[in-house]
């Protein structure tokens, strides 16, 4: 993978190069606790893509947020002309992080929509493409290799690997604060929810 440090800051995040290969997407029949929409089971392929070793925090968040234009001067004029195009969300009317914390907090509570413009907005100030995963790469990164329920095996280890409403107390913890999976990402079970690229129907 790699490390990208966002221009005119001392802002940076982690990316892990994930393989490429074939899976079996979705939840067995007899699965405990499965649910109808996680079936049926289909075989599906991905390319080589990397995911952020973290979710996005707000310190990364946030330079979005108040898209700062005065921070990002030292850019080139044409990425400066294109962050200016980009529209950044509206000033939220109480905190967003429910007063849970921010300093290497996971960013929550924004819309899909949100997600989506952030992405724009972070490829047009790296000069890398960076965009939301497939539910597909999301489930294969997720499962990293596995084919038991939970990535990590029995479901008796989770809280070395999950921060749940079992072990949460009501708030989102820091990210990292649990064991990553076999490919060194973190809080794919538990902690804040993901957004991916597909739109969810029942049908």
């Amino acid at each position: 993978g790699y490390a990208e440090t966002i221009a005119s800051t001392e802002v940076m995040f982690e990316m892990i190069d994930i393989p490429g290969g074939s899976f079996l997407m979705g939840s067995p029949e007899n699965e405990a606790d499965r649910k109808a929409d996680e079936g049926a089971q289909k075989e599906v392929s991905v390319d080589d893509f990397y995911m952020a070793k973290y979710e996005t925090t707000w310190d990364v968040f946030e330079l979005f947020f108040k898209q700062n234009r005065e921070l990002f001067v030292k850019l080139d004029n044409d990425k400066v002309i294109k962050i200016d195009a980009i529209t950044r969300p509206s000033p939220p009317y109480e905190d967003p992080s429910y007063g849970m914390g921010k300093e290497d907090f996971p960013a929550v509570s924004m819309s899909a929509y949100s997600a989506l413009v952030f992405c724009k907005w972070l490829s047009t100030v790296t000069g890398k493409f960076y965009r939301l995963p497939t539910e597909a790469e999301w489930e294969y990164a997720a499962r990293a290799g596995s084919t038991t329920a939970y990535s990590f095996g029995d479901v008796t280890n989770i809280d070395d690997y999950a921060v749940y409403y079992k072990n949460a107390k009501g708030v989102y913890a820091k990210v990292g604060t649990k064991k990553p999976n076999a490919w060194g990402l973190y809080d794919m079970h538990g902690n804040a929810a993901e957004w991916t690229l597909d739109e969810y129907k029942a049908d």
